[in-house]
């Protein structure tokens, strides 16, 4: 698939290239990226180059994994990244980070939910899905307020750095942005 921009009230999205391999790798420096975000610890050079030289245009290209690079439309500024992993069909799976400066704006949460309505609209997705650390309580704060419902607690659900953790999970569906579904849904009957 070709790369595609959007845009949302306050922001631009779009994939990251090489021209933001150094916004990328400054941004990547962060502890709390570092601690949070499954990437390598310490951050090299490296790394920031084969995000915006390889790992993104390859998502791109074989339509496995659309990453945007969050920037504000004037000065151009990276804010941060939002990226949605295709885990199978009709289900992407959501994962972003803010810049330390933008963090508390509401940007990020902006950027998560212009990514989920594309999704919905034009890639036929029915369910959005966040995961995060436990603990990881910035992350959850986008999730809540961008709308995903929280599931509960996944035992050892993710791996960060080669170490099994505990993991927050949660969904966004179409009707959550009052959009419609590519496919019928039926929920599972209210417990009393």
């Amino acid at each position: 698939m070709d790369p595609v921009t959007l845009t949302s009230e306050r922001l631009l999205l779009r994939p990251v290239g090489p021209h933001d391999t150094d916004a990328v790798y400054d941004a990547c420096q962060d502890p709390d990226i570092q601690r949070w975000i499954p990437i390598p610890s310490p951050y090299l050079r490296e790394h920031a180059t084969g995000f915006t030289e390889q790992i993104v245009p390859d998502g791109w290209a074989d339509s496995s994994m659309f990453t945007f690079g969050v920037f504000l439309p004037t000065a151009g500024e990276l804010v941060g990244t939002v990226g949605l992993t295709m885990r199978s069909s009709g289900v992407g799976e959501i994962g972003f980070w803010a810049t330390k400066q933008y963090r508390g704006n509401g940007y990020i949460t902006e950027a998560v939910v212009a990514t989920s309505r594309w999704a919905f609209t034009d890639r036929a997705v029915d369910r959005v899905e966040w995961r995060a650390e436990v603990g990881n309580t910035g992350s959850r704060t986008v999730a809540e307020r961008a709308g995903f419902a929280f599931e509960g607690v996944l035992r050892s659900g993710i791996n960060n750095k080669g170490v099994r953790r505990d993991c927050w999970v949660g969904s966004l569906l179409p009707s959550d942005l009052g959009l419609p579904s590519t496919a019928p849904y039926l929920p599972a009957p209210q417990r009393d």
